[in-house]
């Protein structure tokens, strides 16, 4: 079978593996969840019949009126309780409404609410989001020279270990430091700033946010009195630096995660024939520049004079040469006055 034949048999395969993960996914998620929904729904008609049967001067048709008008509200992040004092278009809370905006998070917690208002996050978003990706892509890319890049070349010269298995082990490190500095440390954090959350719900907002899956079911400072959080202005600046950063910080560990060695071989399996013939040279340059580390690494444990040719220069000579040469030392090098 031909390699165009064989890549195009892995992407249909793989087509119907997600497939039927979503169809697994969509599953498991009708089970778990509606009973918890259909219960909730009992329980809210039970309320209404209490409410209708102890206030019978209120019709059911007002309270409908009423309830409609409520939730509506509520979806634009507006609510009518009354120990609810907080703004949604304020300064500090229209950056986090951006920054949600252009990294494609959007919690849904806050919209706009006029038309010009929606015209223009649509003008905003189709400017401000390519900008942002190109932005988050050449912030990634220069922390990965420093994070990625450079600690492999060390490492490799220090210890002579092959650059995949460095790879490999290097990706698994900075994964499991990510998650616990922009994931477990924050979801303690958040525990103990909203009273509200436990430990799973705020470990459940970290993640959605990270990775920009952003639901708006939970979102910090919602539900916090003026006595409890005296200063929200600052509370919500500092979740947008956080989410900002942690969201560079996931960028680099994808990023590394996608270099690997085994990841790009993975990959040719699906790609069609011209791309998985440029992606087979990358990996070539790549595997020609760990032969030259090698060869760098050799020649250093050798420890010679530059003017003396090491052994793999030889050797590497009598191959093109086909026959071999006696080994004279370099004029006037210190080798050569010792045999003297």
């Amino acid at each position: 079978m031909s390699s165009g034949r064989k890549s195009a048999v892995y992407f249909g395969l793989l087509i119907v593996a997600y497939v039927v993960y979503l169809l697994v996914g969509a599953g498991i998620f009708s089970v778990i969840e509606q009973p918890y929904e259909d219960a909730l729904r009992q329980e809210l008609r039970a309320a209404r019949r209490d409410f209708l049967s102890n206030n019978t001067c209120v019709s059911d048709a007002r309270l409908e009126e009423l309830l409609a008008r409520t939730l509506e509200a509520n979806n634009y992040g507006v609510s009518i309780l009354g120990n609810d004092t907080r703004r949604n278009w304020d300064f500090v809370s229209s950056l986090f409404f951006t920054s949600t905006v252009l990294t494609t998070t959007g919690y849904g917690h806050t919209v706009p609410l006029s038309d010009g208002g929606k015209a223009f996050c649509i003008l905003y978003s189709l400017f401000g989001i390519p900008v942002t990706l190109f932005f988050l892509s050449a912030v990634v890319q220069r922390i990965m020279v420093v994070v990625t890049r450079h600690p492999l070349s060390y490492f490799h010269r220090r210890w002579a270990m092959s650059k995949s298995n460095l790879a490999a082990i290097h990706a698994t490190c900075l994964a499991l430091i990510i998650i616990l500095l922009l994931v477990i440390i924050p979801a303690w954090i958040f525990v103990t700033l909203e009273k509200d959350w436990n430990f799973l719900e705020s470990l459940y907002f970290c993640f959605i946010s990270l990775t920009t899956i952003g639901l708006g079911d939970y979102v910090p400072g919602e539900t916090q009195s003026k006595e409890v959080n005296p200063h929200p202005q600052f509370y919500r600046l500092a979740i947008t630096v956080y989410l900002l950063l942690g969201l560079v910080c996931v960028l680099v560990v994808m990023e590394t995660c996608w270099e690997l060695p085994h990841m790009r071989r993975l990959r040719q399996r699906f790609y069609e024939e011209n791309y998985q013939e440029l992606d087979s040279e990358t990996t070539n340059i790549i595997d020609h520049d760990q032969m030259s580390d090698q060869l760098s690494i050799a020649n250093d444990v050798i420890d010679r004079p530059p003017s003396i040719p090491s052994v793999l220069e030889q050797a590497a000579s009598i191959r093109q040469n086909g026959s071999s040469s006696p080994y004279t030392p370099a004029p006037g090098s210190a080798a050569n006055g010792k045999l003297r």
